[in-house]
């Protein structure tokens, strides 16, 4: 794994990844969970709520969305979040790696860091098909279904969150060394 790693941290490909990523991430909150929030009545879908939900939630949500909102859920949000989690999850692996490279730190224990948004994207499809599963089966809907998926959701939202505070922790430090290498 960290021999792919080094092989395509290149500032070329990385950026690309991370440009693609965001792309499709775009096209997802302004087309098609923009299109879904539409026949939610204003509820936020599943995907979008980092601390979780339940199965009062989820019914209440897949109710107010109506056919047409589940099927826009299911046949044109959901198909593209299952592109989005590895291009997040390998962009953001490499983005990383890239500075962690920078710091001449990517040889040391830190390397492991660049693996938590692999596991995120992981989570994000464990997630999605639960939420594929839950909108199948709607109205008939277990309470472990939702449980399940709670926790696919909840577990893909906090290793978001800490790869994003560890890249900003590794900016700044690359940024300090910058700083201190023009100034001295």
């Amino acid at each position: 794994m960290k021999d792919f790693i080094k092989k395509n941290i290149s500032g070329k490909k990385v950026l690309l990844l991370f440009i693609l990523s965001n792309i499709v991430y775009a096209i997802m909150l302004v087309v098609t969970i923009a299109e879904v929030m539409h026949h939610s009545g204003g509820m936020k879908i599943l995907d979008m709520m980092p601390t979780g939900y339940d199965i009062h939630y989820v019914n209440t949500l897949f109710s107010a969305l109506g056919t047409q909102g589940r099927d826009a859920y299911l046949y044109h949000q959901l198909p593209l979040d299952l592109i989005y989690p590895v291009l997040f999850g390998i962009s953001s692996c490499l983005v990383l790696a890239y500075f962690l490279n920078k710091l001449e730190k990517l040889d040391s224990p830190l390397f492991y860091l660049c693996l938590i948004p692999l596991f995120s994207g992981l989570f994000d499809y464990g997630e999605n098909i639960g939420i594929i599963k839950m909108l199948k089966d709607y109205p008939n809907i277990s309470d472990l279904q939702v449980q399940i998926t709670n926790v696919f959701s909840v577990l893909k939202s906090i290793l978001t969150t800490i790869y994003f505070i560890i890249l900003i922790i590794t900016l700044l430090a690359v940024a300090k060394n910058k700083y201190s290498s023009a100034k001295g």
